[in-house]
């Protein structure tokens, strides 16, 4: 007997033709997101009001999206574009220590304002009010949009005002993010797709250029959006360049087999068969310096919380051997202070106590010259790197130091180019401020 389609059945038929029609007809004028439309598996979800995406599949409740096709396909357009875009910009993947209600809108507006900068007939709608007095204010204030920068935009004004929030987040709603992961580097699966569509982001771009379309309507936005979802190392597994492999004495319970060793007392007596491993290698803290930028443009809380950061991943690791020693040297055009750490101790101590010292300009060269006197008095032994954090401009040194060496920017600072003998990594605010 062959089997009657039930209702619903045919809704959530009728829902993935129409989405398939959907994806068709946005291709013809956004071609280089040809396998950024196609990604997202389109999974029926009636529990939903909205679309929605954990940026595997693309959840949709079939009545709405049928009734979206008869009455308003350009939203349903806009929409289906709203979640993918979510995905390219990797707003999933990225929040960090951000607050999730205000992060979600940062990120709708994001998206909403680079589809309402298309000309394009799929997507092309009049604006409300509220958008256009939202536009212009970011504008006049210089306000690159991203969905990091419409964060810092939108924290004093939203927390002071809770209507002004919910009017934005009453205009600017299109999908749920109910399925976001509330920690992506918890789960396997959500690291995977955000890999995935790391690579669709690097992709789009390179579509978006070969194609032309740099002078395209919302080409700007676009490229400012795809420059900030790129993949963000984090900072733990950045200090781990800094780790050394040392032997440690230490019984390898790993590699001992107490089968073994039993088998071998029972047929010996008080003779083990073998032995267990009395050492193995680990990835610790041997020697390494951290340079703190002290111009005038510092901020104190910012830096204490970034050496918490720091100190508290590598107290997580275990990290510290018998003999660690890391210098931790304020310099702003010249060199102020060197406090030592070398047990959990010192760190506890350095923070209790901790001030900033300086307030002139910024000028790498002290603090280098510095470590160098330092190794030729035999100070390190094992110097494994330095890690510089700065916020700001300064001269770099014209030769390559014997260590690898890392400057640390706060946010992205796109001025500031660093020598090719070293490291560069973007550091965000609200990693260390939450």
């Amino acid at each position: 007997m062959a089997h009657k389609v039930t209702q619903t059945e045919w809704e959530n038929n009728m829902c993935m033709q129409v989405l398939t029609l959907t994806k068709d007809e946005l291709y013809m004028d956004f071609r280089y997101l040809d396998r950024a439309l196609s990604t997202l598996i389109p999974t029926p979800k009636p529990s939903l009001r909205s679309t929605a995406t954990d940026g595997i599949s693309l959840f949709f409740p079939s009545e709405q999206i049928l009734r979206l096709f008869q009455s308003n396909p350009l939203y349903l357009n806009r929409a289906l574009l709203h979640s993918v875009f979510h995905c390219i910009f990797r707003h999933l993947w990225i929040r960090g220590k951000r607050k999730i209600p205000l992060w979600n809108l940062a990120c709708d507006i994001a998206v909403e304002c680079l589809l309402d900068s298309f000309d394009k007939k799929t997507v092309k709608r009049a604006l409300s009010g509220i958008r256009v007095s939202l536009y212009r204010d970011l504008k006049e204030k210089n306000i690159p949009v991203t969905a990091g920068n419409l964060y810092q935009y939108l924290l004093p004004a939203t927390s002071k005002d809770p209507a002004y929030f919910q009017k934005l987040q009453m205009e600017f709603f299109t999908d749920d993010h109910r399925f976001w992961p509330a920690d992506p580097s918890a789960s396997p699966t959500s690291i995977k797709a955000g890999q995935s569509w790391d690579q669709i982001r690097r992709r789009t771009k390179q579509e978006f250029s070969m194609r032309g379309e740099d002078n395209a309507s919302g080409s700007e936005l676009l490229t400012k959006q795809i420059q900030e979802g790129k993949s963000r190392r984090s900072y733990q597994d950045f200090l781990r360049k800094f780790t050394v492999l040392k032997e440690e004495l230490h019984c390898d319970y790993d590699e001992f087999d107490l089968n073994y060793y039993s088998f071998g007392l029972r047929l010996y007596k008080n003779m083990p068969l073998i032995e267990p491993l009395e050492s193995r290698e680990i990835s610790k803290i041997s020697e390494f310096a951290i340079v703190i930028d002290t111009s005038y443009s510092t901020n104190g809380p910012l830096v204490e919380k970034f050496l918490e950061e720091t100190f508290q991943i590598i107290c997580e690791r275990n990290s510290f051997f018998h003999k660690s020693q890391i210098h931790i040297i304020q310099c702003d055009n010249q060199v102020h202070s060197d406090t030592i750490v070398r047990e959990e101790a010192d760190i506890r101590k350095l923070l209790h106590n901790f001030t900033l010292t300086g307030g002139g300009g910024t000028d790498f060269r002290p603090a280098f010259s510095y470590i160098n006197r330092l190794l030729e008095k035999n100070v390190f032994h094992d110097l494994r790197g330095v890690l510089y954090f700065t916020d700001g401009k300064g001269i770099f040194p014209s030769k390559k130091p014997p260590y690898e060496t890392a400057f640390l920017f706060l946010e992205e600072n796109e001025s500031a180019q660093v020598p090719a003998w070293a490291m560069k990594l973007t550091l965000h605010e609200e990693d260390f401020i939450s």
